[in-house]
């Protein structure tokens, strides 16, 4: 009989096919396995296999970006890295000299760092199965078995696997793979954003997906989270004819964000960096509503020097002549660790210490120095420049960020409602900045106390909970312009309910800009304000996902 599974939707899209499992993951090498004696030919065995994996993956992210995916190739370079970092190679050659047999000295050494990585908040620990990938292909190499990668089909197929690694992701071919499907992941995960970028349907966190069996039908809704097994040809013609009627209705969605009844609501692109503009620009983002500017810092043992800060921005900066570009100053601690920035002492909770703008004050050269970057990079541009501090919990904090910009000749400052605390007392917050910026992805973890990395409370970590709602109405009613750049936003009919509750503006991944565009235009704001009403009286999140559709009926145009 046909099966429903859920899991959650990281990528919009249908696609349907048979079942192909990723290949079976390398086994452990047996503990206490010892080498025969000569330690130095088993040290420069396992560091030649190290290198030969970091070539491969420099390999593979040469051929990503041929094929226009320049973040599958960063993702890769950054792996590459990993594997050839002087730390990890001191850990191997360590366990040698003690013995230890080069694949368990391997399997040793990527184990201390793994453990570091789990326990230092949401944004490392999605690196963990980076390590592991890189772990296992150099213990491949070492023990002559075969590398874990994606299987060989004649036909296009549905990639099903415990979690995706950016090496096997960043290379695959939209034609071939018409969905993935993993078992852990989230939307933060590289397996989501490799997915959103290459526009391929995925569902991530799907419990049990590592039991369907090779070859099995399934028809996977990257938009509602579901696979669907052994479908009829009537349900797949349904889907992929939903499928259609979305596509065409996002070629004929363009210009300016805003609802049926023509209230504008910029809809602007979360980027990373110089390297992001391409898939904004494409996909008509009418700006930028964050710019991770912790991306310039991170892997680095000493900040960026000033001129290349400036030349960063000013990149992005000119990109939106007639628009805004609101920039994020650096968030570094927590899940986002800078060597050059080490935190006060040991804090047994990160996401709750001194990260973001309290680690800023901590070290006011660094903001100093960030904040007169920007200020050079826009000096005689016609862009709007917006400069907004992360973890502000108080107005007190507010007011300090505001006048640090003021002193750096920075005119429109504001802050990030992603505490709590924030939220609740936007009112306060409102007289000392210009704008406010929902951070849904924090938001959502402080106020449902549901940590963004334990794959247990997925049912929490979802910004439809009403409390979430809740908190997200305040800050867009204290009387200061109030965007939201979380995944929320992405969310087409949650996009719809933002605006609903008095958002203002709304950023996301650019792939994610012409289905919200689509949807917005479909609704009235009197729907959307309706939408919201009854997503907030719900008892939870799936009731309010329920009550904001019932009034949202153009979302059914686009299949979603």
């Amino acid at each position: 009989m046909p099966e429903v599974l859920s899991g959650a939707g990281v990528s919009p899209g249908v696609g349907a096919g048979p079942v192909r499992r990723i290949a079976g993951a390398v086994p452990e090498p047996d503990a206490g396995s010892r080498h025969g004696g000569d330690a130095a030919a088993e040290r420069d065995g396992a560091l030649a296999a190290l290198e030969a994996v970091a070539a491969d993956l420099e390999e593979r992210g040469a051929r990503a970006a041929a094929g226009g995916n320049t973040d599958g190739r960063d993702v890769l370079n950054a792996q590459a890295l990993m594997a050839r970092d002087p730390g990890l190679a001191d850990g191997v050659t360590a366990k040698i000299g003690e013995g230890t047999g080069a694949a368990r000295a391997v399997f040793e050494a990527f184990g201390v760092y793994r453990e570091m990585l789990a326990g230092a908040g949401e944004y490392m620990a999605a690196r963990v199965s980076d390590l592991d990938d890189i772990r296992d292909r150099a213990i491949a190499r070492l023990l002559d078995l075969p590398m874990p990668g994606v299987p060989e089909s004649d036909e296009p197929f549905v990639l099903v696997a415990r979690d995706l690694a950016p090496a096997d992701t960043a290379v695959l071919d939209p034609a071939q793979v018409v969905a993935f499907v993993t078992e852990e992941g989230g939307p933060t995960s590289h397996t989501a954003i490799l997915a959103r970028t290459m526009g391929v349907p995925a569902v991530v966190a799907l419990a049990g997906a590592t039991g369907l069996a090779d070859g099995t039908r399934v028809l996977v809704d990257g938009s509602a989270g579901t696979v669907r097994t052994d479908p009829s040809e009537a349900e797949v013609a349904a889907a992929l004819a939903a499928g259609a009627a979305r596509d065409s209705a996002l070629a004929e969605a363009s210009g300016p964000g805003a609802t049926k009844d023509g209230h504008a609501v910029p809809l602007l692109a979360n980027v990373g960096g110089p390297k992001d503009l391409d898939a904004a620009l494409a996909n008509g983002a009418e700006g930028v509503g964050l710019y991770r500017t912790e991306f310039l810092f991170l892997d680095r043992s000493v900040p960026p020097s000033d001129e290349e800060q400036e030349d960063a921005y000013r990149k992005v900066l000119e990109a939106f002549p007639e628009g805004r570009v609101v920039v994020r100053t650096l968030d570094a601690g927590a899940d986002k660790p800078l060597a050059f920035l080490p935190p006060p002492g040991e804090e047994p909770n990160p996401a709750l210490g001194e990260r973001g703008l309290r680690m800023a004050r901590r070290h006011p050269g660094v903001l100093t120095a960030q904040l007169a970057a920007l200020a050079r990079a826009s000096a005689g541009l016609s862009v709007k420049l917006q400069v907004m501090a992360p973890m502000v919990a108080d107005a007190a904090e507010a007011a300090f960020f505001a006048g640090a910009c003021r002193e750096a000749g920075i005119e429109h400052p504001g802050v990030m409602i992603e505490v709590p605390a924030a939220a609740l007392r936007a009112r306060d917050l409102a007289p000392e900045v210009e704008f406010f910026s929902v951070g849904t992805n924090d938001l959502t973890q402080y106020a449902c106390a549901a940590d963004r990395q334990v794959g247990g409370l997925a049912h929490l970590q979802d910004p439809w909970q009403p409390a979430v709602l809740d908190l997200v109405a305040p800050a867009a009613s204290a009387g200061v312009p109030c965007g939201v750049c979380g995944e929320a936003a992405a969310d087409p009919a949650l996009a719809c309910v933002l605006v609903g509750l008095g958002v203002t503006s709304l950023s996301m991944s650019a792939p994610s800009l012409p289905l919200v565009r689509a949807a917005l235009a479909r609704h009235t704001l009197e729907e959307c304000r309706r939408a919201a009403e009854a997503a907030r009286a719900a008892r939870s999140a799936a009731g309010a996902r329920e009550a904001a559709r019932s009034h949202l009926p153009g979302l059914a145009d686009l299949g979603i």
